[in-house]
């Protein structure tokens, strides 16, 4: 199914390393990362109009078993739809240029640090050039780097082709360059590591098309 953008609300903050952006380069400012879970009820006795306005329509039918909700329809072609998984993890996408991407993703884990996640939850993934943390850590070798991602006690950046990297509560993929290829193998590993939910910075064209491509 396409990606679509949230409306703005986060709940959640991803704590971690924090990169400074390429100089010269002004961050985009990313939507609010939503955090997974459902919305608090209305309080019981309160009156109609408390509520949350939503979509005029009739009256819903009796609550029975609810089956998944349709794949949303645009007027573009569907793509690949990716696979959650066991868990059911949320997917959330941040429109961001290629070349913000990685300034995309690292608002997006400061947003989820602030409203609360553990740094230990966070794994950031790129699929073109590395994110400059990743850099910088494996400039000290390969042995210091991963001996980090096994530590689990702080944000974790990769290569998203990277097999190593296992999954955690909450993935953030910068889709900040590589092939088509690279990117429509990148998303639905991200969503299979994805535990509760998956942020995705790039632009949503492309994305889509990707998908769409490789449906």
């Amino acid at each position: 199914m396409p990606l679509i953008p949230e409306e703005p609300q986060i709940h959640e903050s991803v704590p971690g390393p924090r990169a400074t952006p390429a100089a010269g380069r002004t961050a985009p400012t990313p939507r609010p990362v939503p955090g997974p879970g459902p919305r608090p009820a209305p309080p019981r006795g309160a009156p109609a109009s408390s509520a949350r306005p939503g979509k005029p329509g009739p009256a819903a039918p009796p609550r029975g078993p609810v089956a998944a909700p349709p794949a949303q329809r645009t007027g573009s072609p569907q793509p690949a739809a990716i696979p959650e998984n066991a868990a059911g993890a949320q997917l959330q996408l941040i429109p961001a240029p290629a070349d913000g991407a990685i300034d995309a993703a690292d608002e997006a884990v400061d947003l989820l640090l602030d409203s609360g996640r553990a740094p230990s939850e966070i794994l950031v993934l790129t699929t073109g050039e590395m994110h400059p943390w990743a850099a910088h850590e494996l400039s000290f070798g390969e042995a210091s780097y991963w001996a980090q991602h096994d530590a689990v006690d702080d944000v974790f950046y990769a290569d998203a082709a990277a097999q190593r990297a296992t999954g955690r509560p909450v993935v953030v993929v910068a889709v900040n360059g590589g092939t088509d290829e690279v990117t429509a193998h990148a998303l639905p590993s991200a969503m299979a590591r994805a535990g509760t939910l998956l942020v995705v910075c790039g632009d949503p064209q492309r994305i889509n098309s990707v998908l769409g491509a490789n449906a």
